[in-house]
């Protein structure tokens, strides 16, 4: 079973992957951390290689060929990423969402930042990748018809989201 998992920044991809993961007992490979591993191999901060890669398609096509050739020879494999619903055939595509002072405090919470740090980082970040998606693949991020699952993880806390996930697989 192949399942991606999309979301703008805060919205808890990544946790509830990771939960998901253990209860299915599958792997599962994380987008972001393929780009924050480029953004360390570059010497740069997250923000500034978001910028760096408007400038340098080689990026997005390398996460996404990367992602895709992974899923590709997987039987079993949760995919969270931004795009990843895009480039997976998957079993389950799922986008999640919160308000954005949720997802702000989520951030300033796990990166030690201010509030009004985190909330102007993800402004540039958003607008950032909404355009390098739009101009290097022709994706709208805001269009979700490609999603079997729209998820307000704004109530929930991470093993609830995974539950909701699984009751979603029993009906597939």
């Amino acid at each position: 079973m192949i399942i991606t998992i999309g979301g703008l920044a805060g919205t808890g991809t990544t946790t509830a992957a990771q939960v998901l993961s253990k209860k299915l007992d599958i792997p599962f490979l994380s987008t972001g951390s393929i780009f924050r591993d480029m953004a360390k191999e570059k010497g740069m901060s997250v923000l500034e290689f978001s910028k760096f890669a408007e400038n340098n398609t080689e990026i997005d096509n390398e996460i996404d060929k990367r992602q895709a050739e992974i899923a590709k020879i997987s039987d079993n494999l949760i995919v969270e990423g931004r795009l990843s619903a895009y480039f997976i055939d998957a079993d389950l595509k799922i986008w999640m969402y919160a308000p954005f002072e949720i997802r702000a405090n989520r951030i300033c919470d796990r990166e030690i930042k201010s509030f009004e740090t985190a909330s102007q980082e993800i402004k540039i970040r958003e607008e950032s990748e909404a355009s390098r998606y739009l101009d290097i693949h022709n994706i709208d991020i805001n269009n979700f018809d490609i999603y079997d699952l729209m998820l307000n993880t704004n109530r929930f806390n991470p093993d609830s989201i995974a539950n909701i996930i699984l009751t979603t697989l029993k009906v597939i």
